[in-house]
Formats: C-alpha cells, structure tokens, sequence
C-alpha cells in the first residue's frame, strides 16, 4: 500500500530513459512523527528498452554527504549496468538537491543553536529512515541498496538497522569505521594524501615549483574568486580534493598550467585558473558537505574539528613552510566558515556541532555480525578518503560479506568504471 503523503508525477522520456519523480512528506525527527515535516525528493528510473513494472528496486546512495543524487541524461555508466535489471530509485538525501534543501538562504531567521540542533537530524540515520518511509509509500516489500562513498556509510547504517527490507546491499568505496573516532580516519587520510601529492609531482615535473610560486604570490597579493572572497594559500591547497580521483592529476595540472598572466602591473592569477579553482572551491553547492562532513564518523564523542586537529600533527602541509609543498584533501577547517561566503552564516551553527556530544549510534555492530542479507563491497587499496584498513576491519564484521579488494581504482572508481564495478559485485552474490 502507498502512503498517502507520497506525490508520483506522470512517466516523461528524458533521452533513452523513462523517468517517474516521487515526493514524500516525512518527520524532520523521526523519533517525533507528530512533528514538523520536511519534503523527500526521489527520481525513479527505468530504461525505455526495459521499462517493466515488474523490475525490482535499487536505491541509490549519493556520495557526501551533503551532495545530491545524480541528474541522469542517458542511461550510461553504473547507471546503465544497473537498469539491465532493476528500476533505480535515485533519492536526494534530506537537505540537497529538492529534499528540503539547507542552504544559507534557507536556515535565514534561527539562530546558530537552532540550525545546530536542527542537522542533528541530517545524518546517515535519518537518511535511512527516510529510505524506509519511501520504500514502503511505494509499495515496495523489499529493495535492494547500492552506496558509493558516504552512500556506503548510509548502506551499512541501513544493513544494520532495516535487514528485512533489503534483497542485497552493494557498497562501493563506502565502508565505514566502526570506531566512531574520526581521528584515525584522519591520520590515515593525511598520509594518503602527502603520497598522492608526492606522486602527483612526480609525474608532473616543476608542478611542485609552480605550486610554491603559487603560495609565495598569494602571499604578497590578494586574488580574488569569483564569488568575491581572497584566495589564501590554505585555501589553495585545497585543490587536493581532486587528488582523490582518477582523474585529479591531469585535472590540477590543467588548471596550473594557466595559473598565471602577464598583465602592465606584473604577474598576475589568470581569470581561467580563479574560475576554475572556484568551481573546485566553493561549497555554495553543497554547504552541508562542510558542516557535517566530521559528524559522519562519530559514534558519540564530539569531532572538535578533527582534521585541524590532526594536521597539527603534520607540519609538512603547512601552506607556508618552506620544504615540500602538499595538497590538502578531504578535510574540512574551521576557517573555512571565515573564508567561503557560502559557509559564513554556519559558523557558529558548525562550531556547535563540533562540540556536540549527543550523536547516536549510526551502526548496530550486533546486526551486522549476525547479517544474512547479501552484501558485496568494493575496497579499493589507495583509496585517499575511505581508508582501506579500516574498510576491511569493518568488513570483517560483516558477516557473509563478499569483498573485491583491488588497487586498480581511486575513490571515484564507480565513475570510472562503473559497469565492470557492478557486475563483479552482483556476480560475487549468485
């Protein structure tokens, strides 16, 4: 039986794909149903050579978080593998893309203490409960889950919490600690990183010189981005998301080779290389990616800015130091709410959650030793965000997990290669 607070649109054609949106009003707290609702977005997809009513589901986990589900255009990719046999349902997790979406337009008119209190709500487990509540609106017994990422993390909490709803979980580059310490996810993902760095200038001879002129020129002079602030040199070095991807060493080389312009009054920042690293930089797309993004690890304990923390640690990615120059990756600071203009109205709402040490428990561990539902994961060995010796620990609490542990991909393999990816998961489940 569907639930009466879900809206279904007509079937349309995008391309060769047949597209069905879903909207679902669900419980802000969903440990108070009576309470304030908020709105959950959904695109279920089918092929237009496939398109039976009779296909099973597969739910789709966005990486993040903070990140909206993918916009498909045509049915390529993991994408396409995965509508040879199921109708995909692509969820906007709450607070992105049409779920409800948190922005600094939006959170206009509480107070810091209010916006803190209320993301409380945003993370893998309200997701999973909005998961169920949509399963269940669409008349759906069981489904099966795919998570890529942070969508991995959203896939185990859900493995754990919700087993009888689920035909199988497939997990990519997304098995989380178990610890609840994002410390030691950031000591690993620092070391990571300082390697993908060194190769990076391997590869590219005098990058890492072109790197430091960089950082001197930043320096001396104010650059500005698009959206208006000052380019720092931390800031800069926070380029190295890019390092994560397989494609992220040509993509930074790209974009320095034009980092600078001759101009009357000397060496300037080119226009190109300040749009391009806006792109990179802004998290006017996805503010929720910074506010949340250490409270996905923790298990109780306040994160108090972790990945600052852990870099005090490594003072060789000072942006000033005079040896080696690195990349910062995947690690948010606290002074990215002083310098992202779409960050600053979350300042103190960010710090609040730093120091929040009401988190609940995101994964049942007993669950998961007694799982009987098929699971398959993707641990890839270089992966520079989802440690993969802390992925296998989690593995092994698993029970029945099926692994495919390779080095042949970084984290956005299921970009890269998407098809063969999935396949090898739904064949290691026969």
């Amino acid at each position: 039986m569907t639930s009466a607070s879900l809206i279904s649109s007509p079937a349309r054609r995008v391309g060769e794909l047949v597209v069905v949106e879903h909207r679902l009003r669900v419980p802000l707290d969903h440990a108070l149903p009576g309470g304030e609702q908020i709105e959950v977005f959904a695109r279920e997809v089918a092929s237009v050579a496939g398109a039976r009513s009779d296909l099973p589901l597969l739910a789709w986990f966005q990486g993040g978080p903070g990140n909206r589900a993918d916009r498909p255009l045509n049915a390529s990719g993991w994408l396409g593998r995965a509508l040879e046999q199921f109708r995909v349902v692509l969820i906007d997790q709450r607070g992105t893309g049409l779920s409800s979406p948190v922005s600094r337009a939006t959170i206009g008119g509480r107070t810091p203490q209010q916006v803190a209190e209320r993301l409380t709500h945003f993370r893998a487990d309200a997701i999973v409960a909005d998961a169920e509540a949509l399963r269940v609106a669409l008349g759906a017994r069981t489904w099966s889950i795919l998570g890529q990422s942070f969508g991995g993390f959203i896939a185990t909490s859900y493995l754990s919490r919700h087993p009888q709803s689920l035909d199988r979980a497939l997990i990519t580059a997304g098995l989380p600690t178990l610890s609840g310490d994002p410390d030691e996810v950031y000591r690993r993902t620092y070391a990571q990183t300082a390697r993908r760095s060194d190769e990076l200038f391997e590869t590219h001879p005098g990058l890492e010189q072109l790197c430091r002129d960089v950082v001197q020129h930043l320096e001396e002079h104010d650059e500005r981005l698009p959206t208006g602030e000052r380019l720092t040199p931390e800031r800069f070095q926070s380029l190295g998301i890019q390092l994560g991807s397989q494609s992220g060493f040509a993509a930074i080389a790209y974009q320095l080779e034009s980092a600078f312009a001759p101009t009357p009054a000397g060496r300037r920042l080119s226009d190109a290389f300040l749009v391009e690293a806006g792109g990179v930089l802004s998290f006017g797309r996805n503010p929720l990616y910074a506010v949340l993004h250490e409270s996905i690890y923790s298990d109780g304990r306040p994160t108090r800015w972790s990945a600052h923390r852990m870099r005090a640690e490594s003072p060789e990615f000072s942006a000033r130091t005079d040896g080696a120059f690195r990349f910062t990756g995947e690690m948010i600071f606290p002074w990215l709410f002083v310098q992202d203009p779409a960050l600053v109205p979350f300042a103190e709402a960010a710090e609040a959650l730093a120091e929040h040490d009401g988190w609940t428990a995101l994964v049942d561990r007993a669950a998961l030793g007694s799982n009987e539902v098929p699971v398959a994961a993707a641990v890839y060995l270089d992966d520079m965000f989802v440690p993969a010796d802390l992925s296998l620990e989690t593995a092994s609490a698993i029970r029945g997990i099926r692994l495919d542990v390779t080095n042949r991909y970084q984290h956005d393999g299921i970009r890269q290669d998407g098809p063969a990816i999935l396949s090898r998961l739904l064949d290691s489940l026969r």
